[in-house]
């Protein structure tokens, strides 16, 4: 990585008097780099943050209205402890900002018994003695008539789960770090960055900021040619990608709010994602065997799904959600940086000391930001943490040296 030709610093010094604090330097204010700022920000750091755009955009992995929020995890149980924290810091940012984020309403798997997920989930749950409890389809139908379960397909019920709404968490992060003194640097593109003694040198907009710690918190527009950090996450084998989203109107709205209408998964056939009614009107479904096309620019993520998508989202509604009109009344597309593997960077970056890499969350990483937020914090304040993410270690993708 490599600066242009910067100017003098920008940063202010310590005051006379004070205690020294890291001087932690935020790339990327989407999800992760927003909780990353708010936790470094509870540990004391002196938090600096840059992005082309500000927290809580509709542009980016955190768009869209609603995310899921579950304990028992398909992806695979290492996550069930990270996940159990994530719910205590979701709770301390409510406690701290006053704004309502997270709604357990619970939550429904449901797939073929014999899928490897499904198994996953339930040898899980089990393991780290989750409440949960597994449904036959006819224990399902009396209970969520609305998510049918067929015959050869169980589901899990998970009642930590439910549903966060993600522009309001990522404003009151935010808000949250800049009380504690942050500065985010809003609609601030980073021209480069580059070893300086000790630290980085970060120069965006112009300026050049001196820092003791750097986080590299990438979201899908930096991968895009001519960004600084473009040729770090080819080398690794991540693309943005779209992440396509549908609406349909319920046809019984009051039904299917939070509460009486449990966050949803299906695996296998025509699988997808399903929120409740977060609108007043309409379910949210976002059709898991939908293409997500690459996407190498923000000006190239289109407004409205493609027509293929819309076609699987309606097939996907006529078969497995009774309880919705067939036609969506709206649609919309996001983007998020995807992994090779599926699983995110997050970890020291290879061959650069003191820099942070928290980038590739492949569409999953929004129930788990405040918890990846508070490893990041660790791994710039401390240089470790004792949380188990072994598997997400840039250094798998990356080799010995970025």
């Amino acid at each position: 990585m490599t600066s242009p030709h910067p100017s003098p610093s920008a940063g202010p010094g310590p005051r006379p008097g004070a205690r020294p604090r890291p001087r932690i330097g935020v790339i990327g204010t989407g999800t992760i780099g927003t909780m990353a700022a708010w936790r470094a920000a509870e540990r004391g750091a002196e938090v600096v943050a840059f992005d082309r755009d500000a927290p809580g955009h509709d542009r980016g992995a955190a768009g869209g209205e609603s995310r899921i929020f579950r304990t028992a995890y398909l992806e695979g149980r290492r996550y069930i402890p990270l996940l159990q924290r994530a719910e205590g810091l979701w709770r301390e940012l409510e406690d701290r900002t006053g704004h309502r984020l997270l709604d357990l309403c619970g939550g429904l798997s449901i797939g073929p018994t014999d899928d490897p997920r499904m198994r996953e989930i339930v040898e899980g749950a089990e393991e780290y003695g989750l409440d949960h409890r597994v449904l036959t389809p006819e224990e399902a139908a009396k209970r969520f008539p609305q998510h049918p379960v067929g015959a050869g397909e169980t589901a899990v019920l998970d009642p930590r789960a439910g549903v966060v709404r993600p522009d309001a968490a990522l404003l009151a992060a935010a808000a949250r770090a800049e009380e504690l003194g942050a500065r985010i640097h809003r609609y601030t593109e980073v021209e480069g960055v580059e070893r300086r003694g000790a630290g980085w040198s970060v120069t965006a907009g112009g300026r050049r900021h001196d820092l003791d710690r750097l986080v590299l918190a990438l979201g899908p527009w930096s991968a895009a040619p001519g960004t600084f950090a473009h040729g770090l996450l080819a080398s690794a084998g991540l693309q943005a990608r779209q992440i396509p989203m549908t609406w349909f109107p319920a046809r019984e709205p009051d039904a299917l709010i939070p509460g009486p209408n449990p966050v949803a998964i299906r695996v296998g056939d025509y699988g997808y994602s399903c929120f409740p009614v977060m609108d007043g009107v309409s379910v949210k479904v976002s059709p898991h065997s939908a293409p997500r096309p690459a996407v190498g620019h923000p000006g190239e993520l289109p407004p409205r799904a493609a027509p293929d998508v819309v076609a699987t989202a309606r097939e996907t509604v006529r078969r497995h959600l009774p309880g919705l009109h067939p036609d969506p009344s709206r649609t919309a597309v996001y983007a998020d940086l995807f992994s090779p593997d599926g699983h995110a960077l997050l970890g020291p970056l290879p061959g650069s000391p003191g820099v942070v890499l928290a980038t590739g969350f492949s569409g999953h990483g929004f129930k788990l930001s405040p918890l990846f937020g508070e490893v990041i914090a660790d791994l710039a304040i401390d240089g470790e943490t004792a949380y188990d993410i072994g598997h997400l270690d840039p250094a798998r993708l990356l080799g010995a040296a970025a």
